[in-house]
């Protein structure tokens, strides 16, 4: 894929997307990818915006898992609401902040993976979380309408250690596959959480330069 320097005007998220799709498209073309493979998994590092990024991809078979800053607060799908119930019904439920340990339920999924050179990575996972989306910046110009609930995985990847820091931060992810779509036959819970603290490692960017 060509690098391409962006201009001031350029949309970064909507150029990346463009570009995810050619190079699916060639892979397709290729036969690298066939009807009935897995998902293709693309990895983006924190200077994506990895839950649009997923919604402008959301007609291709493929699955974003990127990291996000430590300070955000993201939603729960709404409680059911108890029959007979009117009313409008609640567009979230309970929020989920990254910092605050008290408002994180029991995870849906916990992993431990050794790794050679930071010790152990325990990730634990949360399913069907959706950042809070207002009309303003890339949102400003989304057609008349409720805007769209993007849910995904939210991943936590601690290690023991790296480099010269014995006491690392956490790191979070998110993850556009949910229970849901792995249930009908995307990667299983435990996978993904296993394929999050190895991808790590190896976590490259699309080629579009600021």
């Amino acid at each position: 894929m060509a690098p391409r320097r962006l201009c001031p005007w350029d949309d970064a998220i909507a150029v990346t997307a463009a570009q995810v799709r050619e190079v699916f498209q060639r892979l397709y073309a290729a036969g690298q990818w066939q009807i009935g493979d897995p998902p293709v998994l693309v990895v983006v590092d924190a200077g994506y915006d990895v839950t649009r990024l997923a919604f402008l991809l959301a007609d291709l078979p493929v699955e974003l898992l990127g990291r996000m800053r430590s300070d955000r607060v993201l939603c729960f799908p709404p409680a059911p609401q108890p029959a007979g119930k009117r009313g409008r019904k609640p567009k979230r439920g309970a929020e989920f902040a990254f910092e605050v340990a008290a408002t994180q339920p029991v995870p849906s999924v916990t992993t431990v993976t050794d790794t050679t050179h930071y010790g152990k990575a325990v990730a634990t996972a949360w399913d069907r979380l959706h950042p809070l989306l207002v009309r303003r910046s890339a949102w400003a110009d989304h057609p008349e309408g409720e805007l769209p609930v993007i849910e995904g995985t939210v991943i936590r990847l601690q290690v023991d250690h790296l480099r010269g820091d014995r006491s690392p931060k956490p790191v979070w992810l998110w993850w556009s596959a949910t229970a849901e779509v792995r249930r009908s036959g995307g990667c299983c819970d435990a996978g993904g959480c296993q394929g999050a603290s190895m991808g790590l490692k190896r976590m490259v960017k699309p080629r579009a330069l600021a």
